[in-house]
C-alpha cells in the first residue's frame, strides 16, 4: 500500500502569522500519525518562512513513522542541518531562495556529477535519498546514474490536467514510472494531489511507494477536522479501507 506522509509546512506558516505556538506543530505531527499518516513531511527554506531548523530537530526527537526532509542541497545549511539530524529519507529538490514552492524537478543530466556527490553523502550516513523530478525518462536514466534510491515524480501537470482529461494527465506519468520501475529505482510522487486526483494516480501506478502532500490536505482539515481528512486521503490510496 502507498504510505501517505503528511507535509506539515502549512501548519508552521499559520503559527508563524502570529508568533508563538499555536498552533503546535510538533504537536500536529504528532497526532497526524496518531490519525494514521505513515510519514510526517518539511521543507525548511533558509530563510525560516515556515518550518524552522529547530522544528525540524525536534520531529526527529518525536516522529515514530518516517521523516522526510525535502530541500535544495546547494545550501550549505540543508545539508547540514540533514547530515545532524539523520531523517529516514531526504528529498532533494531544486528550488530558488524565493520560490513560493517547487514548480520543476532536477535535470538530472547536467546536474549528473553535483547529485551523485550528493547522494552519495547522504547514503554514507544511511539515509534514504530521492530525487525530485519531472515525469521524463530520460531524467530518470541519469537519476539512475546518481545511485539514488528513489525519485519523486513532480504532479502538478497531472493535477492541472486531471479534469479536463485524466487519461491524457495520466499518460506521461506512467510512462515515466515504468521506466523507473524498470531501472528498479523506489518511487514517490507529490505536489498539488488532492482528494480528487489521487486516488486515480494511485491505482494507474500500483507500485507507488509514498505520497507527500500537503497544501491540499492541511486545507481540508479546516473544513473536515485532520483526523477525518488523513482518513479520507489513506482511503483514497486503499480502497479497501473502511
Amino acid at each position: 500500500m502507498t504510505k501517505l506522509s503528511v507535509n506539515i509546512n502549512k501548519v508552521a506558516t499559520l503559527r508563524n502569522a502570529r508568533g508563538g505556538n499555536n498552533p503546535d506543530v510538533i504537536k500536529f505531527a504528532k497526532d497526524c500519525e496518531l490519525f494514521g499518516a505513515e510519514g510526517i513531511t518539511v521543507h525548511p527554506r533558509p530563510d525560516e518562512r515556515h518550518i524552522r531548523y529547530e522544528d525540524v530537530r525536534q520531529l526527529k526527537k518525536i516522529v515514530q513513522t518516517e521523516l522526510n526532509i525535502e530541500g535544495n542541497p546547494r545550501e550549505k545549511s540543508f545539508i547540514d542541518l540533514v547530515l545532524e539530524v539523520k531523517p529516514n529519507q531526504v528529498t532533494l529538490v531544486p528550488d530558488d531562495l524565493n520560490q513560493i514552492t517547487s514548480n520543476h524537478g532536477w535535470d538530472t543530466k547536467k546536474n549528473q556529477s553535483f547529485l551523485t556527490e550528493i547522494v552519495a553523502l547522504f547514503t554514507k550516513e544511511n539515509i534514504r535519498v530521492s530525487i525530485f523530478i519531472d515525469p521524463v525518462e530520460e531524467m530518470i536514466s541519469h537519476a539512475k546514474s546518481t545511485n539514488t534510491h528513489r525519485v519523486e515524480l513532480y504532479t502538478e501537470e497531472y493535477a492541472k490536467q486531471f479534469h479536463k482529461n485524466r487519461q491524457v494527465a495520466i499518460k506521461k506519468y506512467i510512462h515515466a514510472a515504468n521506466h523507473a520501475q524498470s531501472l528498479n529505482i523506489e518511487l514517490n510522487a507529490g505536489h498539488d494531489l488532492d482528494l480528487y486526483n489521487l486516488a486515480f494516480f494511485n491505482l494507474s501506478i500500483p507500485f507507488l511507494k509514498e505520497v507527500s502532500i500537503g497544501h491540499a490536505l492541511i486545507s481540508d482539515s479546516l473544513y473536515f477536522g485532520i483526523q477525518n481528512t488523513i482518513q479520507m486521503y489513506k482511503r483514497c490510496l486503499n480502497p479497501s479501507q473502511p
